[in-house]
């Protein structure tokens, strides 16, 4: 039996080369485009409990309040990994991930329609995904470890984030999916679930070290902060409000947008266009 030489790169343990990479991307995205609805929300729920599983581990660290600054947020950088690792190895549909198939939309895989209801879908399934974990670590009662420095750390996260004035937080939401969407397209270039996991852990860490907006992240972190804060009495009395929660929302969306394009469309026009 002859071996041709997509034999050898299919079981080659090398990572993909980055033409192959986008080629892969924009396949990802037609198969994105054509799931049905309600797989794709239930997906996209998993998908928004995982990211609340690495909010959850990342201010349990932050309970811990005697850490330097630096070490504290490499530490806490590193646990929110979890999110990531779980969405990608496991597999799920992210909001912010799936930015990326604008690659499949830019050479005409799949259309406007497809992509705005993906995202529509996705994005919902990640809130109530978000919001389901929320409720389950809420009932576990996570808050009152290390004397309730964890439920302290629940509500400063969020106060911090819906105090942002509006330039400042949807910039620091296009950094964010610019290394939330590079994380991504190690996975796809990725062959083994190792190099998933190690291709993850620097550019995650560095947007949660830096103090990045992430949407999906911020649907967990500030509805957990407002039950704390007005149902648990948790910080100062109206740190966080409905209000500040939509408007950080929104505003890290459209950041997580932006920042998203500008990686996939990047390497769309670099490599989509030397291939043709």
């Amino acid at each position: 039996m002859s071996i041709v030489k997509e034999d050898l790169l299919s079981i080659s343990p090398d990572a993909l080369a980055p033409a192959a990479t986008e080629a892969k991307a924009e396949a990802v995205g037609v198969t994105k485009a054509s799931m049905g609805g309600a797989k794709c929300f239930v997906s996209a729920m998993l998908a928004g409990a995982f990211i609340g599983f690495g909010g959850m581990y990342f201010c349990t660290f932050l309970g811990d309040t005697t850490m330097a600054f630096g070490v504290q947020r490499l530490v806490g950088g590193l646990c929110f990994c979890l999110g990531l690792c779980l969405v990608l190895c496991c597999g799920a549909e992210l909001f912010t991930g799936n930015v990326l198939m604008a690659c499949a939309k830019a050479s005409k895989k799949i259309s406007f329609a497809g992509l705005l209801r993906n995202w529509g879908i996705v994005w919902l399934g990640n809130l109530a995904g978000s919001l389901v974990a929320l409720a389950i670590i809420y009932l576990s009662n996570l808050q009152a470890m290390n004397g309730g420095a964890v439920g302290e750390a629940f509500v400063s996260v969020a106060a911090g984030k819906v105090a942002l004035e509006p330039v400042t937080l949807f910039f620091k939401a296009v950094l964010c999916n610019i290394l939330v969407c590079l994380a991504v397209w190690i996975g796809f270039s990725s062959k083994t679930t190792a190099d998933k996991v190690l291709g993850i852990l620097l550019p995650i860490s560095a947007f949660v070290a830096c103090g990045f907006e992430h949407c999906v992240a911020n649907m967990f972190f500030l509805p957990m902060g407002l039950l704390l804060n007005t149902v648990a009495g948790i910080g100062a009395a109206g740190a966080i409000t409905a209000g500040g929660v939509a408007y950080n929302l929104v505003l890290a969306t459209l950041g997580n947008i932006v920042g998203g394009l500008v990686v996939g469309l990047a390497y769309w026009f670099i490599y989509h266009k030397k291939q043709a």
